[in-house]
């Protein structure tokens, strides 16, 4: 298999469009620090080096997002995600205020508690050298 060939050409595509494009935006994010810590240098350098190593970085990605291994991961993840139950937007935003009021009264609680002790520690119990 040749360096540009791709290892099951129509399965799990957008798996890898989508592995592929994440890590090109995390390199961008990357190259950009990169460009404004070389802004002090010479052009060629200030923009060389990170574009060098952005393209190299894609290099590497469409070469692990070709590779056989990876692929079939690829496509079987892909296949596992088809089958996923997605909830609809009723049973998420339920889902979301049942956990908003449960950390509201978890919060509440944890103050109550930590008051307790608080005044405990600080009135009723003495403290060694007062």
């Amino acid at each position: 298999m040749g360096f540009f060939e791709i290892y099951k050409r129509g399965q799990g595509k957008y798996t890898r469009i989508v592995s592929f494009a994440g890590a090109m935006v995390i390199g961008l994010f990357g190259v950009s620090s990169l460009s404004e810590t070389l802004s002090m240098h010479a052009p060629y350098i200030h923009f060389g080096v990170p574009f060098v190593l952005l393209l190299a970085l894609a290099v590497l990605m469409f070469w692990l997002v070709t590779r056989p291994s990876n692929v079939d991961f690829l496509v079987a993840t892909e296949g596992e995600m088809k089958k996923v139950s997605w909830s609809n937007k009723k049973e998420i935003i339920g889902s979301t205020k049942v956990v908003i009021i449960t950390t509201f009264v978890v919060a509440f609680m944890l103050f109550g508690v930590d008051t307790i002790f608080a005044y405990i520690f600080k009135n009723v119990i003495p403290i060694a050298g007062d």
